[in-house]
């Protein structure tokens, strides 16, 4: 999996927009447990929240289901964003080393400019470049319709997972192998899954939401301001600019 110069990040962002209708967005996050056997002497540090050891796959896709990036180094007892935090991607994304395009203004407007960013779930930390949904039951209608255009996007990386999963079999059932190689299958299913893809095109339809991989857990709270700039200006703009008719069916 190549790293993404600032021309590749831009081509993902126009496919991200296209197809979710969500604008200068670089790629969706997420992380999975995958099964695997207790290590000796490992004690519980595979053992997660879900009463099984695991390994935590940590994932970032493209609007076309592919892999950008995988990390699979974190410990099934290490459940929240901050997999995501100590992951090398992660690291990157904080220190800007990842060769984000600059802000560009949005579609339709000419002056709300606004940064590229990444989508997640409520595990992650709000970032500047990267956006969660609001919390809470209370909200209001800018914010609902905000939650609904991130979840499109964002399913992108579920339906991946799923894709994954039900291709390649092994990741239904427990990993009967140490962490090491455990860790090189998970990879080679990645590979070849963005290998096929590439091979048999975008719009094939297969089943994406069935699979045999956990969420992580929720308890990721980091809140940085200028994320919650970047997320009010978002949504003030799906509400405006950026509005699309079927939105308005989730209010």
């Amino acid at each position: 999996m190549s790293k993404p110069n600032k021309d590749k990040w831009i081509d993902i962002s126009k496919t991200f927009y296209s197809k979710t209708n969500f604008p200068n967005c670089l790629g969706a996050i997420d992380g999975k447990h995958i099964r695997c056997k207790n290590p000796e002497n490992s004690g519980s540090l595979f053992y997660n929240y879900k009463k099984y050891f695991s390994i935590v796959l940590m994932a970032v896709v493209d609007a076309n289901l592919n892999f950008i990036y995988i990390d699979i180094d974190a410990y099934g007892r290490e459940a929240d964003s901050s997999v995501f935090r100590q992951s090398i991607f992660g690291k990157m994304l904080y220190s800007q080393q990842l060769q984000i395009p600059d802000p560009d203004a949005l579609p339709l407007t000419e002056n709300n400019i606004q940064p590229f960013v990444f989508v997640a779930d409520e595990a992650f930390g709000l970032h500047a470049n990267l956006l969660r949904p609001f919390p809470g039951r209370g909200l209001n209608n800018t914010r609902r319709v905000f939650n609904y255009r991130l979840s499109r996007a964002r399913r992108t990386v579920e339906c991946a997972f799923g894709v994954l999963a039900n291709k390649w079999r092994v990741l239904h059932t427990t990993i009967l192998v140490e962490p090491n190689f455990c860790d090189d299958i998970i990879k080679a299913c990645c590979v070849l899954h963005n290998f096929v893809r590439k091979r048999d095109g975008y719009n094939y339809d297969e089943e994406t939401d069935v699979h045999n991989l956990d969420n992580l857990t929720t308890r990721g709270r980091n809140v940085n301001r200028s994320g919650i700039d970047v997320r009010d200006n978002f949504a003030d703009y799906f509400m405006a600019d950026g509005a699309v008719p079927f939105q308005y069916r989730m209010l």
